[in-house]
């Protein structure tokens, strides 16, 4: 009987022994609730990957898409509860897919610190743009200095300020961090066609796609004159079109304005050439929200 007994004794004991190793073992997690507006669908070849600075890490809580009408793929994430609980800041970056790179690419869109359970996420969070321009300004004239010919003044537009007689910069715009480049864009009979990027206003931009075969001034802008694309021809009159400056990921997969446009401008449908015209501040960024 006794060795019955001390057989089951030492049974009960490995089984409690075991049972206590797998419960060290278990890793504790819990989730965390993100709501967003404002944020548009990627494509094929991007998604949005959020992040948890811990001790100053960034600790992954995985990837999202966000379809045509701003819905996210997810909107509910597991990650260590210590993570969680630990958690300075939270930040969403844009990264390739496939993405081969584990850690977070320079393409920061929002960032927010938690003030209790709650991060309110926005670009101008210095882990993000770390900008709000609100001091973005715009000039820009009609105008086709890469030709010789004066009767297509009206098929170019340069974001430059003529107006003391003297052409100067016509963008005052913040100096973006790694992972983002201005770009411009006009609007053509419902056709978006680029001016090109830069991320400086005072050089020419890096697109002459379009431009005649004269120098153009030395800031961003495009003489619509060659190669039109698809469903334009060349020259065109911009006026009753748009002028639009947007803020665009590097890489850029899209060949439309990404969703950050601080400055838009309704071309006047009467307006002359070679007149400066103002553009106004379109700051409708996209937000979000972390509840853990």
């Amino acid at each position: 009987m006794k060795s019955v007994i001390y057989l089951f004794s030492s049974i009960l004991l490995a089984s409690i022994l075991i049972s206590s190793c797998g419960d060290d073992d278990t890793v504790a997690t819990e989730s965390f609730d993100f709501n967003s507006t404002g944020l548009e669908d990627l494509g094929p070849n991007a998604v949005y990957e959020g992040w948890l600075i811990v001790d100053g890490a960034p600790v992954t809580t995985g990837t999202f898409t966000v379809d045509e009408n701003g819905n996210a793929s997810r909107t509910s994430f597991d990650v260590l509860s210590s993570d969680l609980e630990s958690a300075s800041t939270f930040v969403l970056t844009i990264e390739p897919s496939p993405d081969p790179d584990p850690s977070p690419s320079d393409v920061h869109i929002l960032a927010g610190d938690f003030d209790g359970n709650e991060a309110a996420l926005s670009i101008d969070h210095e882990a993000a743009l770390g900008q709000d321009f609100a001091d973005a300004a715009g000039t820009y004239i009609l105008a086709t200095p890469t030709d010789d010919l004066d009767s297509n003044e009206a098929s170019g537009i340069w974001f430059l300020d003529n107006s003391t007689g003297a052409p100067e910069a016509g963008l005052e715009l913040p100096t973006l961090p790694a992972g983002w480049i201005y770009e411009g864009w006009a609007v053509i009979d419902g056709n978006v066609v680029s001016t090109g990027t830069f991320s400086e206003v005072n050089v020419a931009d890096n697109g002459a796609t379009y431009s005649g075969s004269n120098p153009g001034p030395p800031f961003p802008g495009e003489d619509f004159l060659v190669n039109a694309p698809n469903g334009l021809s060349f020259p065109v009159e911009l006026q009753g079109g748009t002028a639009v400056i947007s803020i665009e990921p590097v890489p850029d997969n899209s060949t439309a304005p990404f969703t950050l446009k601080p400055l838009v401008s309704e071309i006047p449908a009467t307006t002359d050439v070679h007149v400066a015209l103002e553009m106004g501040q379109n700051l409708n960024f996209p937000t979000g929200t972390i509840i853990r």
